[in-house]
């Protein structure tokens, strides 16, 4: 009596191999769809259901890019290059726009999948290293940037599945993948069983390694103290000096919500007994002349109805006029000023009054 065994083939093999390959982009359908929206939705907001891409309207999205800037890492040179030059910084965020466009609609549709997965995970790592430090309440911005980079990853690994784009390219045009780069374009399973598995690997080790250390470096989110520079605001004071009569002196805010202000409402010049010597209101401060605020940024800081308008990342140098300052006894200052939080920032004015 004689047995028929069946031996699998090479075809075999990779047949099995591509409905695996096709499956695991199936379950991931989901999820490209989504991801692929948040970076789409991005244009689609900024450009078709309101413009902002005009630089002096409110709203621009340059100045939110702007708010990036005081704790941002390794990319914080070029924020701060990009937010100094308003026409080099419109043309980079329309360009960045339009890649996000790009981008996410061939996520979704599945269209050259591996390379667009690629993308999505720069992108989102950009907007980590930029704004991973911001979010007032569950770390937005940090756990949007670790989740994006990890998801365009995975559906880059993943491929396009059976809903997409690449794969009815590759019923159509069978010779597509006959390279590897074709492969690697259109979502075909790489055929190496072994070294997929071990890209997989590294993938997982290096996007965990990537959450802990930002989750660290931007809240202590593994050890020590716990820190979220969203939630109070801080200005730094520095350069305080008083020159011809006037008080000049340079502010930057650098930590509390994005979307609101710190709004001063109060300045004084102390002597080193801490008598007051010269003061401003909030209805002085608001009173400021535009010339005498001298912006760094896009982020402006300005007078507004109560005082002084700061934003986040916004740097300027101040000019304040009292009479007083004209008749000041030689000694030592400091400058102290009042956030409408009741929160009081200072700083020494620079060498002694003569």
């Amino acid at each position: 009596m004689q047995h028929n065994t069946m031996i699998p083939t090479h075809s075999d093999s990779r047949s099995e191999t591509d409905r695996g390959s096709l499956l695991m982009g199936d379950i991931l359908f989901p999820l490209r769809l989504v991801v692929g929206w948040t970076y789409f939705s991005a244009f689609w907001r900024r450009l078709v259901l309101e413009n902002k891409l005009i630089s002096d309207a409110p709203g621009y999205i340059g100045e939110k890019f702007n708010h990036f800037l005081p704790n941002a890492i390794v990319i914080k040179p070029i924020i701060e290059f990009f937010v100094s030059q308003p026409v080099l910084l419109w043309w980079q965020l329309a360009v960045f726009t339009a890649v996000e466009a790009v981008v996410g609609l061939a996520l979704m549709a599945g269209f050259v999948t591996r390379l667009a997965g690629i993308a999505t995970s720069l992108l989102a790592f950009g907007i980590l290293l930029g704004a991973g430090w911001l979010g007032t309440t569950c770390l937005d911005e940090w756990q949007i940037g670790v989740l994006g980079v990890t998801a365009g990853l995975v559906c880059a690994m993943a491929g396009g599945g059976r809903y997409s784009v690449d794969y009815f390219l590759i019923r159509r045009f069978p010779r597509l993948t006959d390279t590897i780069w074709g492969q690697m374009l259109f979502g075909v399973p790489l055929r190496n069983g072994r070294l997929f598995s071990r890209l997989a690997l590294a993938v997982g080790v290096a996007v965990f390694a990537l959450t802990l250390t930002t989750n660290q470096v931007f809240h202590g989110g593994v050890w020590g103290p716990l820190h979220n520079k969203s939630v109070r605001p801080k200005v730094e004071v520095t350069n305080a000096r008083v020159d011809s009569g006037v008080l000049r002196f340079s502010l930057q805010r650098v930590e509390g919500a994005d979307v609101y202000g710190s709004f001063l409402v109060g300045a004084r010049l102390l002597d080193r007994d801490g008598r007051e010597q010269a003061a401003w209101s909030a209805e002085a401060l608001a009173k400021t002349a535009g010339s005498d605020i001298g912006n760094r940024y896009v982020a402006k800081i300005k007078p507004g109805p109560y005082g002084l308008i700061l934003p986040l990342g916004a740097q300027a140098t101040v000019s304040l006029h009292h009479d007083s300052l004209a008749h000041l006894a030689n000694g030592s200052y400091t400058l102290e000023l009042l956030d409408v939080s009741g929160a009081k920032w200072s700083a020494p004015v620079r060498g002694e009054i003569r």
